[in-house]
């Protein structure tokens, strides 16, 4: 199979949907790689490499969408990239649909068979090709927040950490699962009080029996998320409805009775974002206010520790990237039914039910595509 590498245009984004490395594996098993010449480049990976690893050097993502059979990124086609998108071609990449109707339009006008990381599932439950990235952003997250509590970011001018004589700053977050759990053991780390709140009283007791007296453990529910809120200095919401949108757990009136000067990191803001007052921001301009309430809504923030979270996707991705290209999509999800759980659309079908139902369209089972 021919498989095609562009250079991602998201602002601010310099991850690569595939590393030399895992070039290699594809060429090894008989497939040709084209790269877009400096796809790599903004973390340190030349043309020359891509070169010796065996892939061929083009000089224009127009030319990788219209040769490739499958197209590998990072983040969601743009809509320029959506347009060079052509019936029958593999675009494995996040997608995040639920909240991004404008790109299911275009991706079901274009007849593509599309592949979410994010909705792939793992043998032993989870999402594996979510994880590194929510690893990622979850201790992203801290380091965020921190930053913009100081005084000449618009925070409050909180050390989370504190000093000798002087409270530690307050940090609650919402959701357990991957992101929450990188972010509290970030925040544990600089000696900030910790409060994590989550529906599963199982993962809390976890967390207890790790954390001990060093943190809070809440159930989270309306009262005790709206209590913890008005308390913190910094909020990190990290809740996940697998390809669905995310729910709305911070209401704008909790937001207007928070400190001022308190900070809000929503790494949920690729589906939605978790609370009633976020928007999706860039690197370029990450951050808002909102009733005195810093958000920083950044819809990639792995993309700012681009060198790190490329290598840590692509050790996720090589294996389905390889079953795709040897096998083709059809064989490739016949024969595993956790890859099958990433086609969200095919042939301008919506396959995935979460986005389906949010976006109102049709749902069409993936099996009726696989016949």
């Amino acid at each position: 199979m021919l498989v095609g590498v562009p250079k991602e245009i998201k602002n601010n984004e310099f991850r690569v949907g595939l590393t030399p490395p895992s070039v290699h594996e594809l060429v090894a098993r008989g497939h040709r790689v084209i790269v877009q010449t400096g796809a790599g480049a903004g973390i340190g990976l030349t043309d020359e490499q891509y070169t010796a690893a065996g892939a061929t050097i083009v000089p224009t993502a127009q030319e990788i969408f219209a040769q490739a059979e499958m197209v590998v990124k990072v983040k969601e086609p743009q809509p320029q990239e959506c347009a060079l998108l052509r019936p029958g071609q593999i675009l494995y990449t996040y997608l995040h649909l639920a909240p991004d109707p404008e790109q299911a339009a275009a991706l079901v006008k274009s007849g593509a068979v599309c592949i979410a990381y994010e909705t792939i599932t793992g043998p032993g439950g989870g999402l594996p090709l979510l994880a590194p990235m929510s690893e990622v952003a979850g201790r992203m997250a801290i380091q965020a927040g921190a930053s913009h509590l100081e005084k000449s970011k618009g925070g409050a001018g909180i050390l989370l950490g504190g000093v000798p004589g002087v409270a530690a700053g307050h940090i609650v977050i919402i959701g357990a699962g991957v992101v929450g759990t990188n972010a509290l053991q970030m925040a544990v780390g600089i000696g900030a009080r910790v409060t994590v709140l989550d529906k599963n009283v199982d993962r809390l007791r976890q967390l207890d029996l790790i954390y001990g007296n060093q943190i809070t453990t809440l159930y989270s529910n309306a009262h005790a998320i709206e209590e913890a809120v008005l308390s913190a200095d910094l909020v990190i919401g990290g809740v996940l409805v697998p390809g669905a949108a995310a729910p709305k757990l911070v209401t704008r009136a909790m937001v207007s009775k928070m400190k001022k000067g308190a900070v809000v990191v929503d790494v949920a803001i690729d589906q939605g974002g978790c609370f009633e007052t976020s928007h999706p921001t860039t690197h370029a301009d990450p951050t808002f206010v909102v009733d005195g309430v810093v958000h920083y809504c950044v819809a990639n923030m792995p993309g700012a520790v681009a060198r790190t979270s490329t290598f840590a996707l692509n050790n996720a991705t090589i294996g389905h990237a390889v079953a795709l290209a040897t096998k083709g999509w059809r064989q490739a999800l016949r024969d595993d039914p956790h890859l099958k759980n990433g086609l969200n659309v095919c042939e301008g079908k919506i396959t995935y039910v979460a986005v389906a139902q949010d976006l109102g369209y049709d749902y069409v089972p993936a099996d009726t595509l696989l016949a």
